[in-house]
């Protein structure tokens, strides 16, 4: 593998490479490692599943101890692929609180800040095309081998039977 990032750089499934690829990735490619889910009403609004966090959005937290709670993003920290939300605090040892760095697959953005045309402008596209449903292919089931089933046979009248003959002695 090479040095350095490639945008060419085709997935591997070795941890050690993806590790590599994120940590190497530029701040432009980097800015998509850090997108959420749409709440199920902007989903709706502007038929996009996931957008990329940005400061100011309002967000639900998902997973974690801080569960269900509401805030606005403080800061995002593209280096480490962190988020800070303003109601997720931690206390430290020496009683300070400081904010809890968050990882964005666990939020859900449920108010987006629209003040950048950018990011209107991204809203505005067109939705990805709908996938049609996948048609399952009609495959045969082996069948099972059914036991064969008597045919029923002539019926003769009964045979005599034939007296036996005794023995003399």
């Amino acid at each position: 593998m090479k040095q350095t990032w490639s945008p060419k750089w085709k997935s591997s499934i070795q941890p050690r490479k993806q590790r590599k690829f994120r940590h190497n990735a530029p701040l432009h490619v980097r800015h998509k490692f850090i997108s959420a889910n749409l709440s199920p009403v902007l989903r709706n609004e502007y038929g996009k599943r996931s957008m990329p966090i940005r400061k100011g959005d309002e967000v639900k937290v998902m997973r974690g101890g801080f569960k269900e709670l509401k805030g606005v993003v403080d800061r995002v920290d593209l280096k480490r692929g962190k988020i800070y939300v303003e109601n997720v605090k931690i206390k430290k040892v020496d009683g300070s609180e400081v904010l809890k760095a968050l990882e964005p697959s666990n939020l859900r953005i449920t108010k987006m800040g629209l003040d950048d045309k950018r990011r209107q402008k991204a809203l505005e596209r067109a939705p990805r095309k709908e996938k049609k449903p996948i048609k399952k292919k009609e495959t045969r089931k082996p069948e099972k081998a059914k036991p064969k089933e008597k045919e029923p046979e002539e019926k003769k009248p009964p045979e005599k039977e034939k007296p036996k003959k005794e023995k003399v002695s």
